[in-house]
């Protein structure tokens, strides 16, 4: 049968037949990577992620990159590699990806593995935070329900606190207690992985309940990462590298990756050849690699070119020129300092918008104390470290200024909207009025214009 088919394959090609392949499914909306693998959605493979992982012997990693750059289906992998729960099954996954061909290949199913996220934390106040985050650490307690029958009477009460979500449950070293749980089960130190660390944090902040959240956050993440003895490694993603001098407070042992850092910037984004073999390749795609580019590339990560790749997979699918990223949620705290600072910041705000680029200060230790005494010269940070704005120029690390600019159409279009929703409060009527202006309407123009002029007058 097989070599009927390849001659098969011969004759279509001789008269003219071209044999198209099956093009993949996109995981729009997907972050598990078993889900991925077993249901042979596109993959860009990103294994050798976990091979530099081992390499580097830091024992907490913080990895900070803008959302939907690829921080949770890069957790979600560690997570089926590390895990010596399923191993066997988990093994299958990584078979022909790059890191099967890897010496750390052995290292396949030999941690238990905690993973946690706080990806979709969204509450109001502080109350209903602390249920939902006391949720999320039970869920993670029912994981592992059948530790149940081989603890002490101490430990089983413990565990039944946090499992049972009682008020009276030990919350802030419930993930310490875990991996004391785990270690003693399993003989094998444990890896902790946590997504989204610092989403809590950020909603907390525009929500106004920032100093309530901290105090937990503080000896939660101290508690389960300072001096414990059953951890093996603990990999952590988010945004911003928040507060470090209170929620890492007397962590030293923690390396941060940041967007200005060269090391790991090609496992978080999408890189030129990958993109360029997506679109000719696998997709059959004719648009203009330079169309692509100047809507979704521009972002430089230390000193790598990457895609967003929220909006690549989402043009691959709809094979559209159109703002994908900027139209998902996570534009907060964003909008909320735009409109702090909209008098400070105008004149950069409008170079920006015109593609010119603005000499501004980064680094990678921004906290929200520092952001709050200083709000014109740390909003540019933010900016930054968000993906809304990206380096001109290589970074430098010996400079304390560097030049700073919109990385693409996606985003020029997102932040021109926010400037008129935001210096004209109202965006349906600046929109009403620019199209009367185009389409000769002058009785029109004159009427919307001055609604808006009344309505950012005094």
């Amino acid at each position: 049968m097989f070599i009927f088919l390849i001659k098969l394959k011969k004759r279509f090609k001789k008269w003219g037949i071209i044999m198209k392949k099956r093009k993949k499914k996109l995981p729009i909306g997907l972050s598990d990577f078993k889900e991925i693998i077993e249901y042979d959605y596109y993959y860009f493979d990103k294994t050798k992620f976990i091979e530099n992982i081992l390499e580097d012997r830091s024992k907490v990693k913080l990895f900070t990159r803008p959302r939907r750059f690829g921080k949770t289906l890069n957790i979600s992998m560690l997570k089926y590699f590390f895990d010596v729960k399923n191993k066997d099954e988990n093994r299958k996954l990584f078979e022909g990806l790059n890191i099967s061909k890897s010496e750390y290949f052995e290292k396949q199913g030999e941690f238990p593995v905690i993973s946690i996220s706080f990806k979709n934390y969204n509450k109001n106040d502080w109350e209903s935070g602390f249920k939902s985050i006391k949720s999320t650490i039970s869920d993670i307690y029912a994981k592992f329900e059948d530790l149940m029958e081989h603890l002490n009477k101490r430990e089983l009460k413990k565990f039944e606190d946090i499992w049972l979500e009682k008020d009276e449950g030990d919350w802030e070293k419930s993930l310490l207690n875990l991996t004391k749980y785990l270690y003693n089960y399993y003989g094998k130190k444990v890896v902790v992985l946590i997504d989204e660390y610092d989403q809590p944090i950020i909603n907390s902040y525009i929500k106004d309940y920032y100093n309530k959240i901290i105090d937990f956050f503080k000896n939660f993440y101290g508690a389960v990462l300072k001096d414990n003895e059953y951890l093996e490694m603990s990999i952590m993603t988010g945004i911003l590298r928040v507060a470090k001098e209170n929620i890492f407070s007397g962590l030293n042992n923690i390396k941060v990756h940041s967007i200005l850092n060269k090391q790991f910037t090609e496992y978080f984004g999408i890189l030129e050849n990958e993109v360029e073999e997506a679109l000719i390749k696998d997709f059959n795609l004719e648009y203009d690699l330079l169309d692509v580019q100047k809507w979704y590339n521009g972002y430089l990560f230390g000193d790598i070119k990457v895609y967003n790749p929220w909006s690549i997979i989402n043009f691959l699918d709809e094979k559209r020129l159109e703002a994908y990223w900027v139209n998902t949620s996570g534009n907060g705290l964003i909008k909320l300092y735009l409109q702090k600072l909209k008098d400070e910041i105008f004149d950069d705000f409008s170079k920006l918008l015109n593609k010119e680029s603005v000499l501004k200060r980064v680094n990678d230790s921004m906290t929200f104390e520092n952001l709050e005494a200083n709000f014109e010269k740390n909003i540019w940070n933010l900016f930054f470290h968000s993906g809304y704005l990206t380096l001109a120029e290589k970074y430098d690390g010996n400079r304390e200024e560097i030049y700073l600019k919109i990385p693409n159409e996606e985003i020029l279009k997102m932040f021109s909207e926010m400037f008129i929703e935001v210096y004209f409060k109202n965006y349906e009527i600046f929109s009403d009025m620019t199209f009367a202006l185009k389409n000769g309407n002058i009785e029109k123009f004159k009427f919307e214009l001055n609604k808006i002029l009344l309505e950012n007058t005094g």
